[in-house]
C-alpha cells in the first residue's frame, strides 16, 4: 500500500526551512510548516504556502512559536488529528530550523548590553531544546516511524568563537550533541538524526549578525566554488538525504558549503 509522504519543517517561513518545504513538495511531500511572523511576514509565509500547494501537494502553516509547550502540543494533535483521517500517512522528515537567539556579549560595562540569564536561557530553548521536545513528543504520538529523518541546522559558531555569538554558539553545539544523541536512541527504530552545517549563507537570520556582511565576502572569497551557500544547496542536500536509501547515515554533523569550511576560518568584524 502506498504511503504519503509528509515532513514538519520548524521554521518554514524564509531561509533554509522555506527552501527545503519547497524542494521536498517537488519530490511529492506534503507539508506541515511553522513559522512566527507578523505583518509582512505572515503575508510572505502565505504566499510560500499557495507556491507549495501549487506543485499538486498540500501545505499547512500554524504561525505560532515553535518554542512554547502549549504550541507545540496543539500542533503536534492537529496533525495527528489529520492522519487518523488518512490513508497510510507518513511523517518521514523533521527540519529543525528554528533561528531566533541572542546576539550580546557576555561582557559589557553596561548590564542592558550584556548577555543574561533571561537571554541565554531563550536562545538555549528556541535553537537547541526545542528539537528534543518535539522529537519526544512526536515520537510517543507515534508521528515517527521506520525511515523517519530527523534534521537539524547548525552552524560554523558550533565550534568557533565570534564575537556577540556566545549564546548562539552555545545553542548550535548543544543541538549537534543532541543529534548525536537521538541518533543512538532511535536507531533501534530506524530512525536517523543529523546536524546539516551550511556554509555561510544570506539568510534574515544571518543578516542580524553584526559583521555579517563582511563575513559573506569573506567566505565567497575563500569558497573553492567562488559564490556563498544558498539555502536551495542546503534544500537539496536534505531532500537527498530524507531517501531511504541513506539510512546509514546518522548521528553526524554534515557540512554542506562547497568546501567553504576546509579552506577558511570565519570570523566576525567588529
Amino acid at each position: 500500500m502506498e504511503h504519503k509522504l509528509y515532513a514538519l519543517i520548524l521554521g518554514v517561513s524564509s531561509g533554509f526551512g522555506a527552501s527545503t518545504a519547497l524542494e521536498l513538495a517537488k519530490t511529492g511531500y506534503n507539508i506541515y510548516g511553522v513559522h512566527f511572523d507578523f505583518a509582512s511576514g505572515r503575508k510572505k509565509a502565505e504566499e510560500l504556502r499557495q507556491q507549495i500547494e501549487s506543485l499538486g501537494v498540500t501545505a499547512k502553516f500554524y504561525n505560532a512559536n515553535a518554542a512554547d509547550q502549549k504550541n507545540r502540543l496543539e500542533i503536534i494533535k492537529d496533525i495527528k488529528n489529520d492522519f487518523e483521517s488518512l490513508n497510510q500517512p507518513l511523517l518521514r522528515v523533521l527540519l529543525h530550523s528554528l533561528a531566533f537567539g541572542a546576539i550580546k556579549p557576555f561582557f559589557h560595562d553596561d548590564p542592558a548590553n550584556r548577555i543574561d540569564k533571561k537571554s541565554l536561557e531563550m536562545t538555549m530553548d528556541v535553537m537547541a531544546n526545542s528539537l528534543l521536545y518535539w522529537v519526544q513528543d512526536m515520537f510517543y504520538e507515534r508521528l515517527l516511524a521506520q525511515n523517519s529523518r530527523i534534521f537539524a541546522l547548525t552552524s560554523i559558531g558550533s565550534t568557533r568563537a565570534m564575537q556577540n555569538y556566545g549564546a548562539i554558539s552555545g545553542a548550535k553545539a548543544a543541538i549537534e550533541a543532541y543529534i548525536r544523541q537521538l541518533a543512538v536512541d532511535l536507531a533501534p527504530y530506524k530512525i536517523t538524526a543529523n546536524a546539516i552545517l551550511a556554509g555561510i549563507t544570506d539568510t534574515p537570520a544571518g543578516q542580524k549578525i553584526p559583521g555579517f556582511g563582511n563575513m559573506l565576502a569573506h567566505a565567497r572569497e575563500h569558497n573553492p566554488f567562488g559564490r556563498n551557500t544558498v539555502p536551495e544547496d542546503v534544500a537539496k542536500a536534505i531532500c537527498m538525504l530524507s531517501d531511504e536509501k541513506f539510512y546509514w547515515i546518522t548521528g553526524q554533523t554534515i557540512a554542506v558549503d562547497g568546501g567553504e569550511s576546509i579552506l577558511n576560518s570565519i570570523e566576525l568584524s567588529q
